[in-house]
């Protein structure tokens, strides 16, 4: 193997770690941030949810930009981006300040998210083999290493200021060191070789596009039902003590892992559309044994089985919306990731306003039925004809 090609793929996994380091630092500097600022549990919220959209209108700009002047480029800056701001919500003064320090670090993730996706698509075409799923699976190692930094910081008394600030400088070192073993960008199409008869290809193209953007809400909406509910349900519903509890996103999440560490290798002998239609069949069947089940051993193992099924269905999806038009790769895993993160931040809202009418074990049918629809499509995988 090329040592460009491996060294490629070295930075795109150190950017995917990265980018998990970056989010999980702010996540376990939660409580102390809202402490210090002095917001409500409710406002806190509402500022999650600018940081929400925050990242969808920069995965938007992220992905154009990409096409345009390559990923090369917008890769390390974006990371730049988002390892300076995340040093702005420890020096928020006040609500306001917290506030838009919470959307331009949203901002800087969904940049982040989308440029290092487009980067890994070309790295597997380069490899001409299923890889994405692998660097999925190292985003989870980044959080792995923000809980530990994240601890060591609040035992020597370091303020979020202090630890947040420390974490954007070793962030930004990180982004430049990385960037120049990252892929050069390939030739682009030419506009005045776009042919007529293209079109119909073209709206076939967009029409796929738009239908691995449904199937990315409807799984990213199951994992953030997982992230948000999972330990509520064992504690609310079956009345488990908190440590109980907490193993519920931890079996999901470790199986989850798992799953992408192996899902490359099920791919390329199975076909991409084979992970999504059995892991989200599989996905269906943990959801629903959690749903159902009145014993807390049945209830981890669905959301053991939940976590592996899931684990391979959203990199087949950017995967697949990378490859379907080499010209516009950028902008199409935009459309994708975008559609899949407001899933991600619908799902648990969903699911709490659900809680008002039926019990919480039953609202865990609506991803039940989002894993079953996603199954039943999972065809527009497969590799199309050309149209000519």
């Amino acid at each position: 193997m090329d040592q460009k090609l491996r060294a490629a793929r070295v930075a795109t996994f150190t950017y995917f770690i990265l980018n998990g380091t970056l989010l999980g630092m702010w996540v376990v500097q939660i409580p102390p941030v809202e402490e210090r600022v002095g917001v409500s549990h409710a406002v806190l919220g509402g500022f999650l949810v600018l940081l929400g959209l925050g990242a969808f209108v920069g995965m938007q700009l992220a992905g154009p930009l990409a096409d345009r002047l390559g990923t090369r480029t917008v890769l390390p800056a974006s990371a730049l981006l988002c390892s300076a701001s995340l040093a702005l919500p420890g020096l928020a003064a006040d609500a306001w300040t917290l506030a838009a320090a919470l959307i331009v670090f949203g901002f800087g993730n969904g940049c982040l998210d989308v440029s290092m996706n487009a980067h890994a698509v070309q790295v597997e075409k380069a490899y001409g083999r299923p890889v994405m799923s692998a660097f999925h699976a190292t985003f989870s190692v980044g959080g792995v290493l923000a809980a530990l930094a994240g601890a060591a910081a609040a035992s020597r008394g370091w303020t979020p200021a202090a630890t947040l600030g420390t974490a954007a400088v070793l962030g930004m070192a990180v982004s430049v060191g990385a960037a120049r073993r990252l892929l050069p960008a390939g030739p682009g199409p030419r506009v005045d070789q776009q042919p007529a008869a293209n079109e119909p290809e073209k709206r076939t193209t967009t029409g796929r596009i738009w239908v691995l953007a449904v199937l990315a809400l409807m799984i990213m909406l199951c994992e953030g039902v997982a992230n948000d509910w999972s330990a509520l349900h064992l504690k609310t519903i079956l009345g488990a003590s908190d440590s109980t509890a907490a193993l519920a996103y931890g079996t999901f999440a470790a199986a989850m892992t798992v799953g992408r560490l192996l899902a490359d290798r099920v791919s390329a002998r199975f076909g991409p559309a084979a992970i999504l239609r059995h892991g989200a069949a599989v996905a269906a069947i943990g959801i629903t044994a959690v749903a159902l089940s009145p014993w807390i051993p049945v209830a981890l193992a669905g959301w053991a089985l939940f976590g592996a099924g899931l684990s391979g269905c959203v990199p087949q999806l950017f995967s697949a919306a990378g490859h379907a038009d080499e010209g516009a790769a950028g902008a199409n895993v935009s459309r994708v990731a975008g559609l899949g993160y407001l899933g991600m931040l619908a799902g648990p809202a969903v699911i709490g306003w659900l809680t008002r009418l039926i019990p919480l074990n039953l609202t865990f049918f609506l991803p039940a039925a989002c894993c079953v629809a996603a199954a039943a499509t999972a065809g527009v995988l497969r590799p199309r004809a050309r149209v000519s």
